[in-house]
């Protein structure tokens, strides 16, 4: 029997929701443990020498699934809303929802993965170059960095893909549709996503995946610039508030 659409609709935010609170509230438990350390990305080389580099990883990547759960699901409500209204007639929308979310976490698992090694390897310079280098010189870079790219041509053609979806939504489904389709789609928009917002999520490598105020923070300026009518408005903000606080970090390290 065909569930209404209102019932549909009812459901998908709540689900969000629901599954994003799960996400903060396990963070907040694994912050709040003897194993809160190993949410701590400064740490990860002197961990990798007791609890040793697999094992490492292992919780790296748990954290940084979580946090993307935290973070992120909230900001996917418009391309999840556009796609439960293509599927309505399916059977297996459910299963398609699920899938195009799974599709979306990938994209996010491979930069976390990614983005982890490449600032191991970046301190690891460091390390070479200049033995017992600040570690907030590199924060102080990633919020200049972040900050700079508030205003690029980049973040604008991507932002404007997550908060009008509907014509690669639309084409990508009718032309590939099925299940695997649905993971693709899932997959595309976490790619526009990427491009969105890779620099701000960066700065989670500066804070730390346990720090939830910075974590808060980021979460809700994405949200807000993805679904809000105004949301757009807030980018430049964003990044002249980054740019001052690079440079106040630059200074003062």
């Amino acid at each position: 029997m065909q569930v209404p659409a209102i019932a549909h609709r009812s459901l998908l935010l709540p689900l969000l929701a629901g599954l994003s609170a799960l996400a903060w509230a396990l963070l907040w438990l694994w912050s709040s443990s003897p194993y809160g350390v190993f949410l701590d990305h400064s740490r990860m080389r002197e961990l990798c020498l007791s609890a040793g580099p697999f094992g490492v990883a292992n919780l790296f990547v748990a954290g940084w699934m979580l946090m993307t759960a935290a973070m992120m699901l909230p900001t996917t409500f418009i391309v999840l809303e556009m796609f439960r209204r293509l599927t309505l007639q399916r059977d297996d929308q459910p299963l398609l929802i699920t899938l195009l979310i799974l599709g979306y976490l990938a994209v996010w698992l491979a930069f976390g993965v990614l983005a982890h090694a490449a600032d191991w390897l970046l301190l690891d310079l460091l390390d070479r170059l200049q033995p017992g280098v600040d570690e907030r010189v590199v924060g102080a870079g990633l919020l200049l960095l972040a900050g700079a790219f508030q205003f690029s041509t980049l973040k604008d053609r991507c932002l404007k893909q997550c908060r009008s979806p509907l014509g690669f939504v639309t084409h990508y489904w009718r032309t590939q549709g099925g299940r695997g389709g649905a993971f693709l789609l899932g997959v595309r928009h976490g790619a526009y996503c990427v491009g969105c917002c890779w620099a701000l999520m960066l700065l989670m490598f500066a804070v730390g995946a346990g720090n939830l105020g910075w974590m808060l923070a980021l979460g809700v300026v994405m949200a807000v610039e993805k679904n809000l009518v105004w949301g757009r408005r807030l980018s430049p903000v964003v990044g002249v508030a980054l740019l001052l606080s690079g440079g106040w970090a630059a200074i003062a390290g």
